[in-house]
């Protein structure tokens, strides 16, 4: 809903209040130099706002971020008069912002006017003219519009006053016709011209005389402005002032295009609105764009303005998804709307908004999960995408006159479908805070991609560069010339051009990581790129805090044109945004990728990372619906491990290392049991989302996670000691010396299979150490012993198999305690391996990056 404006009935007396202030400032200033200054009789009064001029119509919705969407909306004749209304509020406070600017650019006019009639004059009568020519005619041209708006805008509004209160303003009518008033201004836009003829002699004049003259120096550095608010100023320099006019000539045709979006085509105004966009239009197609100085200015320490980086992000206002190009200059950063122009015409850019990079913060932050009728939308558009792209390959096959017409269309068609998944399909949000209050959001699919344009807009933001306001006009005009990308970043326009790219499955097993500065909760992310339809991106679970992250962990990708592997290391934080720790590119080749793992080490700013990538070729099926995480309790444990590429399933190593972080001191760990209600959500955040399970568990109480780590093991449908190893360790047991025992019982732990013997001995390992601390958590061996013991170890049962005597309930017991305390009082037990050996048997095939 848009909200009705409020005000503040001081605002114009304090802008009067402001300019006489500029004036009485620069005046001072001329006489503490010791020129003389003569008085001019008319002073200022003419040159504020009229009194009669209550600002009751100022919105806070400034007019240049009004962005309606270029397809009509389905909206009543109501609605759009209401927004109608919306626009011709910011319009007039755009131009009161517009008309201080113009004052203060002439307060200091008077005072240099009133000492070139003196012996010491700061400039002479001429240079006065040259700086100031058009400024006074440009200022009572808009006055005169800014008067005759407000005028129609208050005939249509109710307002009430109380003492000391802010206005509320009701109105009764949006049929305003107002398209004259705008026909009239527009139609003296030629005075705009007479100022950008003569603007390369202004700035040329206000460079040299600030490079000679310190008196004029210090005059044109401290501009000093009233905001609009009680108590803040802003500072500008002439040469910054004078670049408000050509911004604004730019602004008059954006207004105009938004107010005639939002203007009924049976409304009065709609005809003259019309010839006004056409009259401006005409005028600016007039202008000289290839001007050097008005496609670039310099900027403080003699830097000029100079374009970094460019490419195509989604933007979101109000909600809305757009796909939009992004270019960053030297000190702002410029969002424009891409037009492709028809054959044998140029493109075109539309300006959007822009943003000073001084003081910008930046903040970059996971989407949420995203619902799951979005889920289902974009799995809708992959499965078409896919049947497009088999579609083309086959017309291109073909290669006939027929297939070439099909083949244009599916190639349009796929571009089509990708633009769509490219804006909708966005994982990433990066938050952009200007210290005037102004906010945008961009979003990113690509983590890698947002790092890139975070680190670029970083690199500037810091250099402290002074913002000159740019003239939107060139500089818009000029994205077309000065672009480094041409199309957004899709696949699709390269089908069945690359033959040699990887097609079938990629397997990423990340290994370790080492140079972290300080200790740190890590997660690794990698992503792949080719042809979108399926996911592209996936990460590890978080480390415990450490130097030396660990996580065995393998990621795998279904690839179809991959050409690049991406890698970043991200630093986990839960009271900020992630901090990415370094970040690099692998390039992908089929003929140096195999079914063998490949063992390669990468360089990420400080940190090294060690992983594996192994390649298999095939065939791919179409586009599978999210498939949801295989469940991980009450599954065989082979099956569990099997599934995450790994020897030691994650639920046991993540619940391990978060006991061995903050559990190892708490009295009766393992012993003492967590509330049902947390082990529970853990249980089940364990069976959809690992990454989200290890987030939680790092908040859970201890005891709940290792109440989960007991669950887990409790609910395997067969336990980890096998079933036929009962009775042979129940013999062991009559073994009295401990020694001959433990010969006795490790070859029967050799005889595992290796998920369950490597899970084993990674277990008693942490129990071991638990015991270390026994003199603090009160946890020894036996203790131990009694709580995992039934978990590990169960008896065979009659009609599975087993023809033997049952065993007594009672034996049952201390048969599985006491196997259990025998392995954890082995000082000989072997190292558990976490997961399978990814690296290759040849040494030469390790590659560092």
């Amino acid at each position: 809903m848009l909200r009705t404006p409020t005000f503040n009935l001081r605002r114009e007396e304090r802008t009067c209040f402001s300019a006489m202030d500029v004036y009485q400032e620069s005046v001072q200033y001329l006489e503490s130099q010791h020129i003389a200054v003569v008085e001019e009789p008319d002073m200022l009064e003419e040159d504020v706002f009229p009194e009669e001029a209550v600002s009751c119509f100022l919105s806070p919705l400034n007019t240049e971020s009004v962005d309606f969407p270029d397809t009509p909306t389905m909206c009543s004749k109501e609605e759009m008069l209401e927004r109608r209304l919306t626009v011709l509020k910011g319009i007039l406070e755009s131009e009161e912002v517009y008309l201080r600017e113009l004052d203060t650019l002439l307060m200091p006019m008077k005072a240099l006017r009133a000492s070139a009639g003196t012996s010491q004059p700061v400039l002479s009568s001429q240079q006065v003219q040259t700086v100031f020519y058009q400024v006074p005619e440009l200022r009572d041209m808009h006055q005169t519009f800014y008067s005759g708006l407000k005028v129609c805008l208050s005939t249509h509004c109710q307002t009430e006053i109380g003492p000391g209160e802010e206005a509320g303003i009701s109105c009764r009518d949006f049929e305003l016709v107002v398209g004259d008033l705008f026909l009239k201004m527009v139609s003296q836009i030629g005075l705009y011209g007479g100022f950008i003829e003569n603007y390369e002699k202004a700035v040329e004049v206000v460079r040299k005389c600030t490079n000679s003259d310190p008196r004029f120096r210090t005059l044109a550095e401290s501009m000093m402005s009233n905001n609009g608010t009680d108590k803040a100023r802003t500072t500008y320099t002439l040469e910054a002032l004078l670049y408000k006019p050509l911004d604004r000539v730019t602004k008059t045709t954006l207004v105009l295009q938004d107010l005639l979006k939002t203007t009924p085509t049976e409304h009065k105004d709609y005809t003259a609105l019309q010839e006004a966009l056409r009259l401006s239009r005409s005028f600016l197609s007039g202008v000289n764009e290839s001007s050097q100085s008005k496609r670039e200015v310099t900027l403080s320490r003699g830097m000029r303005r100079q374009l970094m980086r460019d490419g195509f992000v989604v933007d979101v206002s109000e909600g809305e998804r757009s796909l939009r190009h992004l270019f960053l200059y030297t000190d702002l950063l410029l969002c424009t709307r891409f037009k492709h122009a028809n054959r044998g015409k140029q493109d075109q850019y539309r300006f959007c908004w822009y943003l000073p990079l001084a003081g910008l913060r930046l903040r970059w932050v996971a989407d949420k999960e995203r619902p799951p009728d979005t889920n289902v939308r974009l799995h809708n558009i992959r499965s078409k995408l896919y049947l497009l792209h088999q579609q083309l390959l086959q017309q291109l096959r073909q290669n006939s006159k027929a297939s070439r017409g099909l083949e244009t269309r599916s190639r349009k068609k796929l571009e089509q479908m990708e633009l769509m998944l490219l804006t909708h399909s966005t994982a990433y949000r990066l938050e952009l805070h200007s210290p005037s209050g102004k906010s945008h959001t961009l979003l990113f699919s690509s983590l890698y991609e947002l790092e890139e344009w975070r680190e670029a807009i970083h690199k500037l933001t810091t250099a402290n560069i002074e913002t000159v306001p740019p003239d939107l006009l060139t500089l818009t005009s000029s994205c077309v010339k000065l672009r480094m990308t041409q199309q957004p970043p899709l696949h699709s326009i390269y089908a069945g051009l690359h033959k040699e790219l990887l097609c079938g499955t990629l397997s990423v097993a990340i290994d370790s990581a080492v140079g972290l500065q300080q200790p740190a909760c890590v997660y690794v992310c990698a992503e792949v790129d080719g042809y979108r339809f399926y996911d592209q991106q996936t990460q590890t679970h978080s480390s415990v805090l450490s130097l030396n992250p660990h996580w065995d962990q393998e990621l795998s990708f279904q690839v179809d044109g991959a050409q690049n592997l991406r890698v970043l290391c991200v630093s986990q934080s839960d009271e900020q945004s992630d901090t990415i720790l370094g970040k690099t590119t692998v390039k992908l080749e089929s003929k140096t990728l195999n079914k063998r793992w490949k063992k390669q080490t990468l360089q990420l700013g400080q940190v090294e990372l060690t992983l594996s990538l192994k390649y298999s070729p095939h065939p791919l099926s179409p586009p599978s619906s999210t498939i949801q995480q295989p469940p991980v309790f009450c599954v065989p444990i082979e099956t569990v491990a099997q599934q995450e590429g790994v020897l030691v399933p994650h639920v046991v190593r993540c619940c391990v290392e978060e006991v061995e972080r903050r559990g190892m001191d708490e009295v009766g760990i393992y012993r003492v049991s967590g509330t049902s209600s947390e082990i529970g959500m853990l249980r089940a955040a364990f069976n959809n989302n690992l990454r989200e399970a290890v987030k939680k568990l790092r908040s859970a109480e201890v005891n709940a996670v290792s109440g989960v780590l007991k669950l887990y093991f409790r609910e395997l449908p067969k336990p980890l000691i096998p079933t036929e190893l009962f009775e042979s360790l129940t013999r062991s047991l009559d073994i009295q010396d401990q020694n001959s025992r433990l010969v006795s019982m490790l070859p029967l732990l050799q005889s595992c299979p290796d998920v369950n013997r490597h899970t084993f001995l990674y277990l008693l390992h942490h129990l071991r150490r638990v015991s270390e601390r026994e003199h603090i958590n009160k946890m020894s061996l036996q203790n131990l012993a009694t709580v995992f013991g039934p978990s590990l170890l169960r008896p065979p049962m009659a009609g599975d198999g087993h023809n033997g005597p049952t065993v007594d309930i009672s034996q049952e017991v201390v048969v599985q305690v006491q196997v259990v305390l025998s392995y954890l009082q082995c000082n000989n037990l072997p190292e558990a391996q976490l997961s399978l050996p990814h690296d290759s048997d040849t040494e030469d095939e390790t590659t560092h990056i």
